[in-house]
């Protein structure tokens, strides 16, 4: 014989799509974290002229020795 197709007659729709429950104990078991923050931003995509100054600045930035 042929197969039967289902057509859904006899079944009950699903109803429940989304929830939230246990998401905040699985979170904080091992600790809601800061991200870590980095010594040094990236300078890709600054301004070349100002990194180009501040390499110079950095160069003759020699703090004078007192004896």
């Amino acid at each position: 014989m042929y197969p039967r197709k289902h057509t859904g007659v006899g079944r009950m729709a699903k109803s429940k799509n989304h929830t939230a429950h246990n998401q905040s104990a699985k979170a904080h078991k091992n600790g809601i974290k800061k991200p870590k923050r980095q010594r040094y931003s990236s300078q890709k995509g600054m301004d070349p002229k100002f990194l180009r100054n501040l390499r110079f600045a950095k160069k003759h930035n020699v703090v004078a020795e007192s004896s």
